[in-house]
């Protein structure tokens, strides 16, 4: 184990390429699948399923992006510049990919003050990262929950403009990246940070679709 600046960094040779590899994976699958979306959008989407679909593939990218970076970076203060940067990438692919389905739901004023409300999380939680790294861990992990759930309050004028396929492809999602923190925070177990990523992976799959369903359906 290693440490540096009191942070420290548990992971063997073995757990950091099975690490790259979920990474790698998830990485170019996301620039594949945002590619198409942005297409997509680009030619049969509205004004504003453009737009957000562009936000939700920036988000994407950057986030899984800046994780493959930060997990293989070897120990040195890049790696902790980095750790910064991914932990709060976090909070930009939640709302990002938020963005898509309370678009959708504009104008009504319920959705576009839960749209700038987890943008403004969001940007919170990038500042305690930045400025406070390797602190309030506990509480940046209640933040991601409460910004990733936060949907259900609008459940009810969401489903009046989005497909079944959507909200379930959402609620699906949300429950593989919930299950995926049990791993997060079980620090003992071997290979641990690759199942979590593996989670998030999957989880992000899933949401891709969701997203694609409901650019498919802005476009109808």
């Amino acid at each position: 184990m290693t440490v540096f600046r009191g942070i420290s960094w548990r992971y063997d040779r073995r757990e950091i390429i099975a690490d790259g590899i979920v990474h790698g994976i998830g990485v170019v699958a996301a620039l594949i699948a945002v590619t198409v979306l942005i297409f997509y959008a680009t030619v049969w989407g509205t004004g504003g399923s453009l737009v957000s679909a562009w936000i939700y593939g920036v988000g994407l990218v950057a986030s899984l992006g800046i994780s493959f970076a930060y997990n293989v970076w070897p120990v040195s203060p890049v790696k902790w510049a980095l750790r910064r940067l991914d932990h709060s990438a976090i909070f930009i692919l939640i709302a990002a990919t938020y963005t898509p389905f309370l678009q959708a739901g504009l104008p009504d004023p319920m959705v576009l003050a839960n749209l700038i409300g987890i943008w403004s999380v969001a940007l919170f939680g990038v500042f305690l990262k930045c400025v406070w790294p390797g602190r309030f861990d506990k509480l940046t992990i209640m933040l991601y929950l409460a910004m990733g759930w936060s949907g259900v309050l609008l459940w009810s004028r969401l489903h009046d403009v989005l497909s079944l396929a959507t909200l379930v492809l959402i609620l699906i999602g949300g429950i593989i990246y919930s299950l995926g923190v049990i791993f997060h925070v079980w620090e003992k177990l071997r290979f641990q940070n690759a199942i979590w990523h593996g989670f998030v992976v999957a989880a992000a799959g899933v949401h891709y679709a969701a997203v694609l369903t409901c650019v498919v359906g802005a476009s109808m």
